[in-house]
């Protein structure tokens, strides 16, 4: 078996400063040790400038914000937005460490806050080895900063391809969680909401200024239980429905394609809603959306745990647990935006890998029968269902 914590043997932040002519790039190699996911030989490349290199510092304890005194003392309606988005996120990451440890019922998250010496912060909190969760991570930041043309793309994707060379100065805040339980008939969550703003310095006009809402949470099980997945599509719908009716069957497909394993022809799991880029509606309804997606997280996905945490199991449901994990390993290090915007732009990388599970598992050209549990999974996976 394979064991997915991704120790990273050099890791080389990008600079979260002002810089805006950097000298020509370097090439830095992100070698896996054997042990790890990744195959031997291989490596993760990633392009960074010699003058846009910095490391987070870790800090004591925790600030009152991560915001920069010019945005918190600020009563625009941008930095209000900054303001209240950051308490939204750590009072949700408050609320679901406490849902998830009052579950577990001994294991402990270990909490890093750490700061970046150009501006903003996070806190990083995990829980592993539980008597529930191999492994859950909650972790929030709040950052400043300026990212090359590639990592503004793989944020934003250009809509006419008119995005000119030169680093883009970003705002960006964010919550985002993977749960993974040790049960093989409890679901793997995973949600994250996030407020994005770009601006464009004077001597690189190339990335107009922008703000948008970006999130989602979607459920991956390796079982199906007809009655969890619409417990869990129901109390998305009913988010969606208070603000929008046509933000749950619109947000759903979304979410559908968006986690598509395009190598292997089939989604992660099941779906829930997802969206990006989203600016066309009014700000402070779309703050109040992001908020009450965060707050539907615990009565979404608690009851469903506590409904399989005990159920009994065999080696063979652990193990297609595990290969189905090894389908998530595989999303989130190729096809991942978020994974892949972090990488780019130096973010914490015990925070961006946090989502991996603890263990995978990949085995040559398996087949599950026909018509068996395994089987019905997978096809849903591979033909998206309506489960409302």
């Amino acid at each position: 078996m394979l064991t997915a914590t991704a120790t990273v043997s050099h890791v080389v932040p990008f600079s979260y400063s002002s810089t805006v002519c950097p000298p020509p790039s370097r090439r830095f190699t992100f070698a896996l040790p054997r042990s790890n996911i990744r195959p031997r030989g291989t490596s993760l490349q990633i392009t960074a400038s010699s003058s846009m290199i910095e490391k987070e510092t870790m800090e004591t304890e925790r600030p009152h914000t991560f915001l920069r005194e010019a945005d918190e003392n600020s009563f625009n309606s941008s930095s209000s937005i900054r303001l209240r988005f950051e308490k939204m996120i750590r009072d949700a990451q408050d609320s679901v460490c406490a849902a998830i440890e009052a579950l577990d019922g001994g294991g402990k998250f270990k909490e890093d806050v750490w700061s970046r010496p150009g501006g903003g912060g996070g806190i990083s909190r995990v829980l592993q080895d539980g008597a529930v969760w191999e492994k859950a991570g909650v972790n929030v930041s709040v950052v400043y900063g300026v990212m090359p043309p590639e990592a503004y793309r793989a944020a934003k994707p250009s809509q006419n391809g008119d995005v000119k060379p030169g680093p883009v100065p970003f705002f960006a805040a964010g919550i985002s969680s993977v749960l993974h339980p040790n049960n093989p008939f409890a679901p793997t969550l995973h949600f994250n909401y996030r407020y994005f703003e770009t601006d464009s310095p004077k001597d690189a006009p190339g990335a107009p200024r922008q703000w948008w809402f970006g999130g989602g949470t979607d459920l991956t099980p390796a079982y199906i239980f007809e009655e969890d997945i619409k417990h869990f599509h129901s109390v998305q719908k009913s988010a969606c429905d208070k603000f929008n009716s046509e933000f749950y069957p619109k947000f759903k497909k979304w979410c559908d394609d968006y986690f598509y394993i395009k190598h292997r022809g089939e989604r992660r799991g099941l779906g829930g809603i997802f969206f990006d880029d989203l600016n066309s509606y009014d700000q402070e309804m779309l703050l109040s959306f992001a908020t009450e997606c965060a707050n539907s997280v615990i009565p979404a996905y608690i009851p469903i745990i506590e409904r399989r945490k005990d159920t009994p199991f065999t080696e063979s449901h652990k193990s297609w647990q595990q290969l189905r994990r090894g389908r998530y390993v595989e999303f989130n290090l190729v096809y991942d935006r978020g994974t892949t915007f972090g990488l780019k732009t130096g973010g914490r990388i015990e925070s961006i890998l946090v989502s991996l599970p603890l263990t995978a598992r990949w085995e040559y050209d398996h087949q599950p029968e026909e018509g068996s549990e395994e089987w019905k999974l997978l096809d849903a996976c591979i033909n998206p269902k309506e489960w409302i």
